[in-house]
């Protein structure tokens, strides 16, 4: 089986030859090309060839291709701060007042370059790999968390308690409409999944009962849409995800991507032959801290409960620094190689 093989049979529930394995590992892919983040994030073919070199060194079945977690942000018109050697980040959200609602600019996240960027490097990704590889077309933030973004994540949550719901769901839709067009954006370069992170939407963040007013239906919305442009879709929540895990699945998503801090027995539980789950070893302390040993011994741990279900496909539980060390994720995705399938 080639790549696109494994995990399109995992998102399926189907048998599989090997242990399907997609990275999380923008960061790590320009370290090793040998390029700065600037570099990486402004030319699309510095990203395909960066991750192509990845996956012909360590032999992985998909590509995440991801930028920053502030694209969408910024396409919105949130001002967004560009280091040379770390992803783009934010400071402080445009809406200052709900007074100015109003006269927040029309949505077009096409004419922003770093989403053109973005979509490019996976249609040459697609082009020159997509045959045997999958490629997942991350599309950054979902609606809870770009809301978040555009009106400044400390005003935000107290809007949650003191602002007039009419008025939240008025800033969730607007973001609504610019994760979508991310995503038909998206849809016409081939790729063959797309995902969102909705991290701030997590329970560490909220209780679960706002994930599930404010979160959950526009994380459907997501889903749909991008069934009905013929892609699987995953979405991904930092943290410990444990109560709400079964509201995730109810949101239509193909596959979970959940956190190392969440219960992976119970994930198994609430998860085996419904939905896919795509993790979740801890990217920091284990792959780029730990000893090939330790990756070895804690990759086999999560192999030993999903690999009773077909429904799995190993990924760290968030983006890998990138100073992981090469014999760490080597050693990763060889566990993954050599596990017995039970």
């Amino acid at each position: 089986m080639n790549g696109i093989e494994r995990i399109k049979a995992a998102l399926a529930g189907e048998p599989v030859d090997n242990i399907p394995v997609m990275l999380h590992n923008f960061m790590m892919v320009a370290k090793e090309a040998g390029i700065t983040m600037a570099q990486y994030r402004g030319n699309p073919g510095a990203i395909a060839d960066a991750f192509i070199r990845s996956v012909e060194k360590y032999e992985y079945d998909g590509v995440l291709v991801d930028i920053d977690t502030v694209t969408l942000a910024g396409a919105c018109g949130v001002k967004v701060d560009l280091p040379e050697n770390e992803p783009a980040r934010i400071h402080r959200g445009m809406l200052r007042s709900w007074d100015d609602f109003p006269d927040l600019p029309a949505v077009d996240v096409s004419k922003y370059k770093y989403v053109q960027v973005w979509c490019e490097a996976v249609r040459i990704l697609v082009d020159s790999i997509g045959h045997e590889i999958y490629i997942r077309g991350n599309c950054d933030q979902a609606p809870f968390s770009l809301a978040s973004m555009i009106r400044g994540m400390e005003n935000w949550m107290t809007d949650l308690y003191m602002t007039e719901e009419k008025l939240l769901f008025e800033l969730l839709d607007y973001s609504m409409e610019a994760t979508s067009q991310f995503i038909k954006l998206m849809a016409q370069t081939g790729c063959h999944m797309t995902s969102n992170g909705d991290s701030m939407a997590g329970p560490e963040m909220i209780p679960a009962d706002m994930f599930v007013k404010y979160s959950k239906p526009y994380i459907r919305g997501l889903a749909n849409l991008a069934h009905k442009l013929g892609m699987d879709y995953v979405i991904h929540i930092c943290g410990n995800t444990d109560i709400i895990i079964k509201e995730m699945i109810e949101t239509g998503a193909d596959g979970l991507e959940l956190d190392y801090k969440t219960d992976t027995r119970k994930a198994y539980d609430l998860m085996k032959n419904r939905v896919t789950f795509f993790g979740n070893v801890d990217p920091s302390g284990v792959l780029a801290l730990g000893t090939p040993e330790l990756v070895r011994e804690r990759t086999i741990e999560l192999l030993d409960v999903f690999s009773k279900t077909n429904r799995f496909v190993l990924n760290a539980g968030c983006a890998i620094p990138p100073f992981a060390p090469e014999e760490n994720i080597k050693m990763f995705i060889k566990t993954a190689r050599e596990y017995r399938l039970k």
